[in-house]
């Protein structure tokens, strides 16, 4: 395969994958703020900082207005990281990559574009908010399904699940930090419990409150949800999850062109770490160093994928 061709797949499901991510943090601060109005600038603020946007927004706006933040996340096509400029990245990736995919994931993938730039044509008001998020999570899954029921399982499929598990390793590891980390009354308290709507608001973020309940029941603590969200190997947005499939992924790639790229054993040493960790030993580490640790090896692996397989040729 081109370079060019697997970074066009690469790119493009990671763009798919960030579209879903943003309308989920969209939507964990929507909530939050409805119940914290005194305190909502700084939720989103919150948003703004997990999403990588708060340079950005503040070059362009002053202030955290709910209004003004949504519309910058949602529709502001000078913003690259809006959605509506990451499902046009996203489409243009597909497009140029067109003869790799199925003819039902150009189109799931056309048609989700089509959508939400009908969708997001106007600001969107708040009563319609959670209305328009769900869409945005419904077309991103609908280009997911054609991919799981379509698509041959060879190097095409592996570098387009390596560019959804290396945004969705990224987005766990941003929220569980921003939330934990930065929304705490005082950093004194970190390893402390958090009100429980915070941390269950937490786990909507990532679709993984009942299943979080299937396993621990009612009780909701900062260890526990940490745990799950970075080491439980069964759920598919944890940090150990996505770091499992990365490596199986590179695996794939590796044994199908018989020759070995450092990615490989880059991704399989960071799972590696994270299947020996216990949660005590990160929270001794201190969370917030770990994360900011995963992220720099979660972004210095994608780099070296890039590098490996020429994705620039």
């Amino acid at each position: 395969m081109l370079g060019k061709t697997a970074g066009g797949l690469f790119w493009m499901f990671r763009y798919l994958e960030r579209s879903e991510n943003n309308a989920r943090l969209i939507d964990a601060g929507f909530r939050i703020a409805l119940t914290r109005s005194a305190n909502s600038s700084t939720e989103w603020k919150s948003v703004l900082t997990t999403s990588g946007s708060l340079a950005d927004y503040d070059a362009r706006h002053s202030g955290y207005r709910s209004d003004k933040v949504i519309d910058f996340l949602l529709r502001e096509t000078d913003n690259p990281s809006s959605v509506i400029s990451i499902m046009k990245a996203a489409r243009d990736n597909a497009r140029l990559v067109r003869t790799a995919l199925t003819r039902e994931v150009w189109e799931a993938t056309n048609e989700s574009w089509i959508t939400l730039k009908e969708l997001l044509a106007s600001p969107v008001p708040d009563q319609d908010l959670p209305d328009v998020l769900s869409v945005i999570r419904k077309q991103s899954a609908l280009v997911r399904g054609a991919t799981h029921g379509t698509m041959l399982r060879n190097d095409v499929f592996d570098f387009a699940r390596l560019g959804t598990f290396l945004e969705r390793a990224d987005n766990t590891a941003r929220i569980l930090d921003v939330k934990y980390y930065l929304l705490l009354p005082s950093i004194a308290k970190i390893g402390s419990s958090l009100d429980n709507f915070q941390w269950e608001t937490i786990l909507r973020s990532v679709s993984a409150h009942r299943a979080y309940r299937w396993l621990n029941g009612s009780e909701v603590s900062s260890s526990k949800i940490s745990e799950f969200l970075i080491l439980h190997h069964q759920m598919p947005r944890s940090l150990a999850f996505c770091a499992g499939k990365i490596a199986q992924n590179l695996g794939n790639i590796q044994e199908e062109y018989a020759v070995e790229h450092p990615s490989c054993e880059v991704a399989n040493a960071l799972f590696e770490r994270l299947k020996n960790a216990t949660i005590d030993e990160i929270f001794e580490e201190g969370l917030h160093e770990f994360i900011e640790k995963f992220l720099a090896d979660n972004t210095a692996l994608s780099t070296q994928i890039q590098t490996d397989y020429r994705f620039s040729e």
